[in-house]
């Protein structure tokens, strides 16, 4: 196993997905639980390029829905490992819409999913460390810490609460 490896060996840069009507919602807009799908599979593209193992999603938060996307448009996602802790890491996922009829391009929905790589018994693993090269993967690899820390204190809580009710 490789002690480091760098953010751009593991990007996604540019998968699309062309929108056709059974990726709608009721509104005729992209559904967003379809949008998520898609997002999590391009995300798990980069945890296992980046750690070489087999990854499994242990959570997604900060989704954020920017503007819609219409039938025939392109969904253009581009996903890159931030941060590597023990065996876990966070992808953060940036999709795009393209109209190849207009030229236009919109950021249309941002999220960050933590991904666990496993072996062979389904059991955690440790990862391949992250190095971040470039100024805006600086500035994720930091953030991605800070929502890290923000994630744990949520759980604690929720599991508080759980055990409050029942």
């Amino acid at each position: 196993m490789n002690k480091t490896k760098t953010v751009k060996e593991s990007i996604v840069a540019d998968y699309p997905h062309t929108i056709f009507p059974n990726d709608l919602n009721a509104v005729k807009t992209a559904f967003g639980g379809r949008v998520l799908e898609i997002a999590d599979r391009v995300a798990a593209i980069a945890a296992q390029r980046h750690s070489g193992k087999t990854c499994v999603t242990l959570g997604v938060d900060s989704v954020r829905f920017l503007a819609p996307a219409q039938k025939g448009e392109t969904l253009i996602f581009k996903a890159a490992v931030n941060r590597v802790w023990k065996s876990s890491m966070e992808v953060g996922v940036k999709v795009l819409v393209e109209n190849f009829q207009t030229g236009e391009n919109r950021h249309v929905v941002s999220a960050y999913f933590t991904f666990v790589a496993i072996n062979d018994r389904k059991r955690p693993i440790k990862v391949t460390e992250i190095i971040p090269e470039t100024p805006e993967e600086k500035r994720r690899y930091q953030e991605a810490d800070q929502r890290r820390q923000l994630r744990l204190q949520q759980e604690k809580k929720q599991t508080r609460c759980l055990k409050r009710v029942f």
